[in-house]
């Protein structure tokens, strides 16, 4: 593979961003959520570009961007202080998205979005049940499921925690 660059998203990218968002989920939950839900999330594109540009201009999360060397975005995370209840004893920082294009599976693109956003510390984050890759991902990263579950639209997400302790 071609070298990746990691890079802050800015203003201007939101309508990529948008479509890149859009592609990810499809290929990452194609097999795990309602088809209906990922019509919808076509049908109301405009209003995600919307969204996104509001994000972009105004969010507590830094959202990084993965490229390729021609510039086509191959992935994005975005993580940024933690929304649950900090009396739980979880870490400050929550990765609150991190998707990148199936082309570049385990190509070390997904590793290099964690590491610029979290590096080796400790964070939280969010995974679909039953995405078993990104299970696994996060598990090498040392992830791993601390018992809280929230039902969301599109399914069951569990908590999963990196301690840089040994208590995990």
């Amino acid at each position: 593979m071609r070298p990746v660059h990691i890079r802050p998203a800015e203003l201007a990218d939101a309508e990529a961003l948008t479509d890149l968002h859009l592609d990810v989920w499809e290929e990452a939950y194609g097999d795990l959520v309602d088809p209906g839900v990922l019509r919808e999330r076509r049908r109301t594109r405009r209003e995600r570009a919307v969204r996104w540009a509001e994000i972009l201009e105004r969010s507590r999360a830094d959202t990084l961007l993965a490229c390729s060397d021609e510039g086509r975005l191959l992935g994005f995370t975005s993580a940024g202080p933690g929304r649950d209840d900090p009396s739980e004893g979880l870490p400050a920082l929550e990765v609150w998205a991190l998707y990148v294009r199936a082309e570049v599976y385990g190509t070390g693109v997904g590793f290099a979005l964690l590491q610029a956003a979290a590096g080796s510390g400790e964070a939280y984050l969010y995974v679909l049940d039953g995405n078993r890759r990104a299970i696994a991902f996060y598990e090498r990263q040392g992830f791993g499921f601390d018992g809280h579950a929230k039902r969301e639209p599109v399914g069951v997400e569990r908590r999963m925690v990196r301690r840089t302790t040994r208590e995990r």
